[in-house]
């Protein structure tokens, strides 16, 4: 994979069923080093989550295509005072492992800098997947020290294990 073959932009509603089968495939699908399907059943997100990710304010879906094909994706907000969120960064399991969901993410935060001239961004990570959380940390994020519970009131997950909570990391973003 080289950078070149790649071309980003941001999701419209319309793009929400694709969104819907990568974010799934990435985290609960059968393959893919991302999976949760161990530690949680049911649906990471639905087309109904996703509309109203791409129709908040300060938030949008920051889309990475190959060709015509949807390989990866990342939710970007605007927390304000400076502050951004990376959420749902995902890659489709088979173009996984080839260094996508770094370049992904540098393009993300770049993005988010750049688009609302945030100094910081923070993201959440199930607290029982240590392997992403060290993930994390190899590209500059900081465990905060914060947690918050995990929101299955939203219905589309179950835990299969005990203790699930999401951990809070947090990256300083350098300046341009």
């Amino acid at each position: 994979m080289t950078e070149t073959d790649l071309s980003y932009r941001i999701a419209r509603p319309d793009d929400a069923p694709a969104i819907v089968r990568l974010v799934n495939a990435a985290y609960r699908g059968a393959s893919g080093w991302t999976r949760e399907a161990h530690l949680l059943s049911g649906a990471r997100t639905d087309e109904a989550d996703v509309l109203g990710l791409i129709g908040a304010p300060d938030s949008l879906i920051l889309l990475c295509l190959r060709g015509d094909a949807l390989i990866g994706c990342a939710h970007l907000a605007n927390e304000g005072d400076g502050e951004g969120y990376l959420g749902m960064l995902a890659v489709d399991p088979g173009a996984q492992e080839g260094g996508l969901g770094k370049v992904l993410m540098a393009r993300a935060e770049t993005f988010a800098r750049e688009r609302w001239g945030v100094g910081a961004i923070s993201i959440s990570v199930i607290n029982r997947r240590d392997e992403l959380i060290a993930y994390y940390v190899r590209r500059g994020y900081v465990p905060t020290g914060e947690t918050r519970p995990f929101p299955f009131a939203d219905g589309l997950s179950a835990a299969l294990v005990d203790g699930i909570a999401l951990t809070i990391l947090r990256k300083e973003l350098p300046r341009t």
